[in-house]
């Protein structure tokens, strides 16, 4: 019994909890307005919840710029300024094709918005909006993101 237990653990169970988390990098995008700083959230384009732009590691691009790329292509986001140390982390499960889950940890890098573009590489397959901080943080499902947004 003390054998199978053991391979159990070794071969399930352990695995299980000790998998490694993939990384990805988001951009937190923020803008002044008239109402106060402003979030900007899209929507994915699997399920249409809402979301901040983010994406998996890049050969030769650290973080930072990994978080602004995305920006750029799912959001259509021009940068004023990229700050290069993260103001935070999230963990989600990603859903993968075949109904499986595969934890990831986010590295968040904020992006102060310049201005957005009319026509960018995923115009057209998400929806984007600007919100308040306490709104944008109603909308998102992941805890920890929530938690960020409600800090700003």
């Amino acid at each position: 019994m003390r054998k199978w237990l053991r391979n159990v653990w070794e071969e399930v169970a352990r695995p299980l909890f000790l998998r490694p988390q993939r990384v990805q990098f988001a951009a937190l995008c923020v803008r002044n307005s008239e109402r106060g700083e402003e979030v900007l959230l899209i929507t994915s384009r699997d399920t249409g919840r809402w979301i901040i732009p983010k994406g998996w590691p890049m050969d030769n691009t650290d973080g930072a710029e990994t978080a602004r790329l995305e920006a750029w292509e799912e959001a259509g986001v021009h940068a004023d300024h990229l700050n290069r140390k993260p103001v935070g982390f999230f963990t989600y499960d990603k859903m993968l094709d075949d109904g499986s889950a595969m934890p990831v940890r986010t590295s968040v890098f904020r992006i102060d918005v310049k201005e957005l573009a009319d026509t960018y590489p995923e115009v057209g397959q998400r929806e984007r909006h600007w919100f308040l901080p306490k709104d944008a943080a109603k909308q998102v499902r992941e805890p920890e993101l929530r938690d960020l947004l409600l800090q700003m």
